[in-house]
This record gives structure tokens, sequence and C-alpha cells, in this order.
């Protein structure tokens, strides 16, 4: 985009000293209520690039083991506050099949932060059109990567461009990992909102989704609301229990866990709260209940004047087994086809339909790029979308 173009040409930004902590506040209000809403995540990469002090930064999540069959979840590449579709169009039409860093990448130790320049081989840097052609251009050919574990088994990759001024010292790349664990957060809570189909709702419109639990938590951590999925699960009491408006785990040292996360997510008067994740145990189950917590930004879009944070809750019970017959007449699918759709639908990932299904993971994808191909697909998570609207007619589960 033009103004993301025009953006990399601007000198480096002076002014008065900024303040460190609340710049940090401003970027984990701007975190959690991006979450919420992509379109907020411009605004919340312009914040990190004056954070960390860099030129640009770039949020890529996918799944996938080899090049040719990754699958992007989520990709933005935003130099100072302004996404540049041009540059994700020409990295992943142009230079994502050659990209000789990616398999070097995918083998990085969760939350190792390297130079780019490391991912290459001497003779690389020499030969490679990423290297000496985009990378300059895109003001990265200096820039750290590190990857992540994200939601399940899919990956995280952040790059932070070249930096404004100096070099890499060791307090900048110290201030980046601060960040990684909420930038981790971002992801987790992204993802299960387009899983549910329910990025961009307000507030109170999540509370109409079915394909999650929601509950809403006052400034205190108190129960205010919840949809009739979390009070499903609540009602149980397997895991997870309504105790006079608190939410109270089954087992001790995850009730612990759970207070602190509720606790941390509140608003504090010198800052603002923040998010995390946890797995529950049922007592009456072998499955876990996925409790994600996320702050409301006091003066967010989705703000609302009692609402301090969401409680997310993925039940796996509660998904229930998609018929694959039914898939196969739907969607003219062979019973193989049917099965893996039907499988991805329940939430499981490639790792776990290869599990289940005692076919290896090539055969799998393979399946996956049959279907996308009769109905116009490109990613999972628009198989998965598909699948569960089926799901969710009559007869649709079993």
């Amino acid at each position: 985009m033009a103004e993301a173009r025009a953006a990399r040409r601007q000198p480096g930004r002076r002014g008065p000293p900024v303040n460190r902590q609340d710049l940090y506040e401003r970027i984990l209000a701007s975190l959690y209520a991006a979450a919420l809403d992509d379109a907020r995540w411009p605004e919340t990469a312009g914040l990190l690039d004056e954070f960390c002090g860099t030129k640009g930064n770039f949020l890529v999540t996918g799944d996938g083991a080899a090049r040719d069959e990754v699958d992007i979840f989520f990709a933005r590449f935003c130099f100072r506050g302004a996404r540049d579709v041009e540059s994700e169009r020409e990295y992943f039409g142009v230079y994502h099949g050659i990209d000789e860093r990616l398999p070097r990448i995918r083998t990085l130790p969760d939350g190792r932060i390297v130079s780019n320049a490391s991912l290459f081989t001497e003779e690389e840097k020499k030969t490679s059109a990423l290297y000496n052609e985009a990378m300059p251009r895109g003001d990265a050919r200096d820039s750290l990567v590190v990857r992540l574990d994200g939601p399940g088994g899919s990956r995280i990759v952040w790059s932070v461009g070249d930096p404004v001024d100096g070099g890499w010292s060791p307090d900048r790349v110290e201030t980046i990992g601060r960040l990684l664990p909420h930038i981790r957060q971002y992801v987790s809570v992204r993802q299960t909102l387009a899983d549910a189909r329910a990025l961009g709702s307000t507030t109170a419109v999540l509370l109409e989704n079915m394909n999650m639990g929601v509950i809403q938590l006052d400034r205190r951590g108190r129960m205010v609301k919840a949809n009739d999925r979390a009070r499903s699960i609540l009602g149980r009491e397997d895991g997870l229990r309504d105790k006079d408006g608190v939410l109270r785990a089954g087992h001790p040292g995850e009730d612990e866990t759970l207070q602190r996360l509720v606790a941390r997510a509140g608003p504090f008067p010198d800052g603002t709260g923040s998010g995390g994740s946890m797995r529950l145990n049922g007592e009456n189950s072998v499955s876990s209940l996925v409790l994600h917590v996320n702050p409301v930004p006091a003066n967010g879009a989705h703000a609302e004047a009692r609402v301090g944070a969401l409680v997310l809750l993925l039940d796996p019970r509660e998904r229930g087994d998609i018929d694959p017959g039914r898939l196969e007449d739907l969607l003219d699918l062979t019973p193989a086809e049917s099965q893996v759709a039907a499988l991805l639908g329940q939430g499981k990932s490639i790792d776990g339909i290869v599990a289940a299904t005692g076919r290896g993971e090539s055969t799998i994808r393979w399946h996956l790029r049959n279907i996308y191909a009769k109905h116009g697909l490109t990613r999972q998570v628009e198989l998965a979308q598909l699948v569960a609207t089926l799901a969710d007619l009559p007869g649709g589960r079993r």
C-alpha cells in the first residue's frame, strides 16, 4: 500500500523522550483489542515498532511441515503502523517458495530470538534473491526472527525489521523478548475467535456466539454475563464452576492458576491487565477444557461499562462427532476425504488426524488439497468453518 511504502521512507521518529512503561502498557491494551478485531493490528504494529526501535515488523501464523504445504492463517507486514499488502503478496507470490530460511525457522526452539543473517549460509548470502533483493527494499536484512509454538500445533513467526538507529544491543533484544508471551497470547485468542467466526464482534455480540463459551467479567473479576454454551459448561461442574459469581476450577492447583489469570486480567491503576490461557482437567472426563482470558481495554472499541475481561471456553466434549457420511453426501467427497474433513471440523490438527486415521501426513494433505479444489477453498480454517456450518444443520452431528 502506498502509505506503508511512504512510511518506510520517513526518517526515524524524533521528539520528546517516550515513557517506556506507558508505551508498554499501551501495547498490551492494543494487543488485546486487536485480538478481538483484525483491523486494530496495524495500530498495534506501529506501537511495537516504536517500542522496539524498528522500521517494521512482520507476523505470520500457519501450519504445515513442507514448504509447499503451508497453510497460512494470518500474515501482516506492517511499517510504522501501516499494513503493506503489496509486500505480503510479493513475498508469498515470489519469494516464499525460494526462502532458504524456512527449514531452519521451523526447527528453531520456541522463543529463541535469532538474527535474520544467521538463517542464511555464507554462500546463500551471495546468491539468495530474498536476501539480496527483497530484504534490503523492505528494511529487513538486519532483522531479528523468533518462532513460537502456536495453538493446535501451529507456528508463529514474528520478525522485527531493521533497527531505526544503532544495532541490536542486549537491552533491545531483551525488550523484544519481554513482548513474546503477549504476542503468543494475541495469536491464541485471535485464532480462537477466527475459528468461532467471531472476529470483529463486540463483547455483547460475542454472547450470542454458540461456537464457544463466552463469559464477561467485571473489573473485579466477577461474572457479569455468560452465553448458553458457557452456562452449559459451568452447569456440569466438571473442571469449572460458578461459585457465587466467581469462576473456580475443580482442582486446587488449577484453581490457583485460574485466580492468578483473572487477577492479572483486571485493569490496574497504573496500567493495563494482561491475558493468559490454561487447560482445565475435568473430574469426570479425560478431555481438557481450554480457557483464554482476554482483557477488554477501558477505552477500546469493545469496551463496555462493566466489562473488564472476556473468558473464552473451548470444550472438546461439546463439539460432538461430525457425521462423515453426511459430509460425503453434501460436499461430494470420497469416504476418505469426508473422514479427514470431519476430523478437521472437530478441531483436530494435521498431526491429530494422522494419529486418528493411521494415514501419513502427505496422504492427509493430499486429501485436503482435493477437497479445496472441489469447493474453491485455500485454507484449513475455511474448510473447518464450512464443516461446522453443515454440522450445525439438523442431523449434522451424531
